[in-house]
């Protein structure tokens, strides 16, 4: 583990703080222990893990100045991506949002393991999220499974004006960007770059939407999750 990750940020041209291999051991290790009574992730053994979900994630570190920043992981499920961004950075200040209660009682446990005492885990639905997180944040990132356009309108709310949000994508994205300008402009944002990586030690190509929040959002976003369904922007 401690290997693949040294040899991952080496390639990715990221220098790491000086615990983040021994905290990716410690997170491995408990993920591997809950995911055998729970449903967290697909993904196991501890070379998969370490090169699939830490450097995978911690990648964007090679995109965005994530230093000193407040960050939230809209849809984080186990953490991802991010928990291997804050071990990477511990100086990110984040929040991890999601909707299913026990994997937050999850995120917390790992974080206290990790001595993150700064880490924020919320148990609510984005469109649902308490009302002083809107607008609060220099970035927002986000893994889960969704149309961009609907990440969007569930995301950008969430950022300052100035703030990014940056959305992982399978390398062939362009059709979903495309459809999702609409939304973008609508939400106060375009879109910056589209930037392809390549996870360290593999073959698997990753992409990094980068959109840039150029004014504020509308307060009627995000809408209610059957509107955002019925009719996405």
């Amino acid at each position: 583990m401690e290997e693949i990750v040294s040899r991952g940020f080496a390639q990715l041209g990221i220098a790491p703080d000086e615990r983040a291999a021994e905290r990716y051991r410690i997170y491995y290790e408990y993920l591997e222990e809950r995911n055998r009574v729970m449903n967290l992730t697909a993904i196991s053994g501890a070379e998969d893990v370490a090169r699939l979900h830490f450097l995978d994630c911690a990648a964007l570190l090679g995109l965005h100045d994530f230093k000193g920043k407040k960050v939230i992981d809209v849809g984080t499920g186990a953490g991802f991506p991010g928990l291997p961004l804050k071990i990477a950075e511990p100086s990110i200040e984040l929040t991890m949002l999601d909707s299913l209660n026990k994997r937050v009682d999850f995120l917390r446990e790992t974080c206290e393991k990790l001595g993150f005492e700064d880490t924020q885990c919320i148990h609510a639905r984005a469109e649902e999220a308490p009302a002083e997180l809107r607008g609060a944040y220099d970035a927002a990132v986000s893994r889960a499974v969704a149309r961009l356009n609907t990440l969007c309108e569930l995301c950008l709310p969430f950022l300052k004006v100035g703030g990014v949000f940056i959305a992982m994508k399978g390398p062939d994205c362009a059709q979903e960007v495309s459809a999702a300008q609409s939304a973008m402009r609508i939400l106060g944002a375009e879109l910056r770059d589209i930037a392809i990586y390549t996870v360290p030690g593999t073959d698997i190509s990753h992409a990094a939407v980068i959109i840039d929040k150029v004014k504020p959002t509308h307060p009627m976003y995000p809408r209610k999750w059957a509107q955002i369904k019925k009719k996405p922007l």
